[in-house]
């Protein structure tokens, strides 16, 4: 084939893709639903012109176009793999993990339903095997996201739901391949009906495989990566090769899957590149992913389009009866999910609420795509599998694609509509009014500052500001003045443009580089957090967001107990410095929100409103400083580095702008600017550099701290902080339990507990212990603790705490002190060995 028509033909396509897209914006479609049908009519149209005598002037380009290599391999092998590592890189993987349960329903408990439900609702209508109409049914299962994520951003629908969807299609892909798979072997082998049960045993196996590979070649990768550090091309282009090498290694060395794989390397360069890479590096390489999928994307869907007419060359009337058997199973499979299912979890309080509008706009919108034309491409490809059966799967798949893209992508915009999801809330309609009115209000005070140093008339100053004027005083009667809105909802519109303004903040942050971009996503994730939550719970949501970013999570508790029983310090090593880094990061960025509450929010809503969330502010900061204190005290020295730390870099920052106002001014030439960014670049990888926190010293050093522990040496100080196990504890959370049996006593590091006894409760903060009482008279606790803020304990089994108490005598004077604080009696607390502090050990 002549390579200059070949490059003809591919540099069109590109064209009919970039007008795709406006084309669908204009019709108000899909974009997909559009590349299909032009595909549909390219392909049409080739085959026309290779068979009508009307002229021949367009066989060579139709020829061109029939001839181009088109195979199953050319979409799973090569465009696949972009798509899969492109959505995963885009994921913010820590909000997508408060989701994780509806999102492996509709993932893989859906695609298992919908494979089976189409399965036997085939086998009962049609006389194919089992095995065949279940590799049906896994070809049909899996859907195309696109087209309604697109249509929830245009609606201004939560994002909480586009994450869901999202992160559906992500894994369902992966799911409905690994079944495709294994029902592929059982119809080239010629099993007419499969064990169902040793069918889904080899499910798990493929996943783990594929799993392990893209994890260990993402590992290789990053490392590789990091010896490059100064070479941003370089880096890049390795990436490239990432998903094609962790697809083929799984699907070729282990038989595993290969798109698990895939999402497997990228989820972990997502969680691992932004630590690693410099943050320009890191941004540029999720740039190029974009463009890559973008260009995947619609490749896929236009070059599977081509084979639409292909594939129904045969079709017969008694397979639309078939379709339709198709249409209704994987509906009704996957209503049942979401109408069934996911509400059930969501009572069982292991599922957040996915409203019924959201699920039927759901139910809708799961447009099947190219991945289930590549996947019936395979079969009729496939020499082993016998011809009745590879003409059936091929018009059955495509039945099904052009019904969902034709009929379900044309009416979903209207189905959205119908269900009300495309108006505003009343509060998104007062917090929209809010936003006109704040905007307003800066753009007069910039277009003010605009004609004094144009130096205007003053007459047409004056007349245009008048007229500005009115406009903003309409827009803040508005705003002020909407019956409808609650003061409830006053404070959550308030709150709400707080929580987004601390989103600019953090971002504004991270291009400056105050802010690493290995804490960027988190810093983000808890964002994102105080907004949904804000917008679902109001002011309590917006609390309950602000407490969990300062909380320590089950993921630290797991650090912890690896570090206490296993002695594995690693991970808690690294969680703890990313907590100091994350604290840090809040403070900074909270104590630059009281100038938005007194300028913009003040102006919008008043003084009260500005008072209440300036108080809501005041008890985040305090949260974080606590924390922060408490991480201090903890670790001195390492606080002390990561400070010192944070003056560099901002330090670099500062200069590196310093040297770009020269270069612009025209005071210094390009060669020098050239050399001074490359010698402030060479300082800021140092300076990127964390300290790395040496546990086992820092909690010797805490020991030294404990007045407590005074009056031991050096050796015996040492002994202690190998013999703490560290317990972290958040605000509220129960110590210990009346009448349970005593085997520790806790010693406050940092943070304050409550302890409530006989009616009465105390205190007890930094340096402060308790268990012991109970230890000493040995019996069942008679008090009950809980933490009343963040706390971290260092605990002490009996058999150490009394040989420790033998030998302490300040030690001892705590423990009578705390006794006579609480009215126990004394003289039976210590053994008669030890006798009160200050008498001699009767020999």
């Amino acid at each position: 084939m002549d390579i200059v028509l070949v490059t003809t033909v591919i540099a069109s396509l590109f064209l009919v893709i970039g007008a795709a897209e406006p084309l669908a914006a204009r019709l108000r479609l899909p974009y997909s639903v559009i590349l299909a049908v032009l595909g549909v009519m390219i392909g049409a149209g080739a085959i026309f012109f290779l068979q009508t005598d009307l002229t021949d002037a367009l066989n060579p380009v139709a020829e061109a176009i029939l001839g181009l290599p088109i195979r199953s391999n050319v979409f799973l092998y090569v465009f696949l793999p972009t798509l899969l590592f492109q959505a995963t890189l885009g994921m913010n993987l820590r909000r997508m993990m408060d989701d994780w349960v509806p999102i492996l329903v509709l993932a893989v408990v859906a695609v298992v339903v919908a494979t089976l439900s189409v399965g036997y609702a085939l086998h009962w209508a049609s006389a194919l095997p089992l095995a065949a109409c279940l590799l049906i049914g896994a070809i049909v299962s899996t859907t195309d996201p696109s087209a309604v994520v697109s249509i929830f951003r245009s609606i201004s629908a939560p994002r909480r739901l586009a994450r869901i969807i999202e992160g559906e299609s992500l894994l369902n892909d992966a799911a409905a391949i690994a079944l495709f798979g294994l029902f592929m072997g059982f119809v080239m082998l010629g099993v007419p009906n499969p064990n169902l049960s040793d069918a889904l045993a080899q499910f798990p196996v493929l996943i783990a495989g594929g799993a392990f590979v893209g994890w260990l070649a993402a590992r290789i990768v990053v490392w590789i990566m990091g010896l490059f550090i100064r070479h941003e091309l370089a880096q890049i282009t390795i990436s490239v090769a990432l998903p094609y090498l962790a697809y083929i290694g799984a699907e070729q060395s282990i038989g595993a899957s290969g798109v698990i794989a895939v999402v497997a390397a990228g989820l972990t360069l997502n969680l691992t590149g932004p630590g690693r890479l410099p943050p320009q590096a890191w941004s540029n390489l999720r740039e190029l992913w974009d463009v890559l999928a973008h260009w995947a994307g619609a490749l896929i869907f236009i070059l599977a389009a081509f084979l639409i007419p292909r594939l129904l060359e045969e079709v017969r009337v008694e397979d639309f009866v078939l379709i339709g058997v198709v249409v209704l199973a994987a509906i009704a499979a996957r209503a049942v999910i979401l109408f069934g299912l996911l509400p059930l979890l969501t009572v069982l309080r292991i599922s957040p609420t996915v409203e019924r509008p959201y699920r039927a706009a759901i139910l809708w919108g799961g447009l099947r795509g190219a991945v289930t034309l590549a996947l019936a491409l395979a079969v009729t490809e496939s020499f082993r599998v016998p011809d009745g059966i590879q003409r059936v799967v091929g018009i059955l798949a495509t039945g099904f694609v052009l019904f969902t893209l034709i009929v379900q992508g044309t009416t979903l915009r209207w189905i959205i509509g119908r269900l009300g999801l495309d108006r505003l809330s009343p509060i998104d309609e007062a917090l929209s009014r809010q936003v006109v009115a704040v905007a307003l209000q800066t753009v007069r005070e910039d277009v003010a500052r605009t004609t004094e140093n144009y130096e205007l008339s003053q007459e047409i100053v004056r007349s245009e500001a008048k007229r500005f004027g009115e406009r903003l005083d309409d827009a803040v009667r508005t705003a002020e003045d909407s019956a409808d809105i609650l003061d409830r909802d006053r404070v959550t519109l308030g709150l709400i443009a707080l929580a987004g303004h601390e989103r600019d903040t953090i971002l504004a942050r991270v291009r400056e580089r105050t802010i690493s971009s290995r804490m960027a996503e988190q810093v983000l994730s808890d964002a994102d957090r105080l907004i949904e939550g804000t917008r679902t719970g109001g002011r309590m949501g917006y609390n309950r967001a602000a407490r969990r970013s300062v909380a320590y999570g089950r993921a630290f508790r797991v650090a912890g107990l690896l570090h206490s029983r296993l002695r594995l310090p690693g991970l808690l090593a690294r969680m703890t410095a990313d907590r100091f880094e994350l604290l840090l990061s809040q403070r900074l960025v909270l104590r630059d929100l009281g100038a938005f509450i007194d300028g913009r929010i003040r102006r919008i809503h008043g003084r009260r409103l500005a008072d209440l969330l300036h108080e809501l502010l005041s008890r985040r900061i305090e949260a974080v400083e606590t924390a922060l204190e408490g991480l201090r005290l903890q670790y001195p020295g390492y606080a002390e580095e990561l400070e010192r730390r944070f003056i560099r870099r901002t330090a670099l920052r500062l200069e590196e702008r310093e040297y770009t106002a020269m270069r612009e001014d025209g005071l210094i030439g390009a060669e020098v600017y050239t050399k001074l960014m490359a010698d402030v670049a060479a300082r800021r990888v140092a300076a990127e550099e964390r300290p790395r926190l040496d546990l086992a010293l820092e909690r010797i050093e805490l020991v030294r701290q404990f007045p407590l522990f005074a009056d031991l040496d050096d050796l015996g100080q040492k002994r202690l902080g190998r013999a703490f196990q560290t317990r972290y504890a958040n605000a509220g959370e129960v110590i210990i339990r009346k009448e349970s049996p005593a085997r520790s006593v806790y010693f406050i590091a940092s943070g304050a507990v409550e302890l409530e006894a006989a009616g009465q409760t105390w205190r007890l903060g930094r340096g402060e212990m308790f268990g012991q009482m109970a230890i000493l008279v040995k019996k069942a606790r008679r008090a009950e603790v809980r933490a009343i803020a963040p706390s971290t304990l260092l605990v002490l089994d009996e058999t150490r705490f009394r040989r420790l108490l033998s030998r302490s005598k300040a030690l001892q004077e705590a423990v009578l002190a705390s006794a006579e604080k609480r009215g126990i009696e004394t003289s039976e607390l210590l053994p008669p060995e030890i006798g009160p502090p200050g008498e001699a050990k009767p020999k």
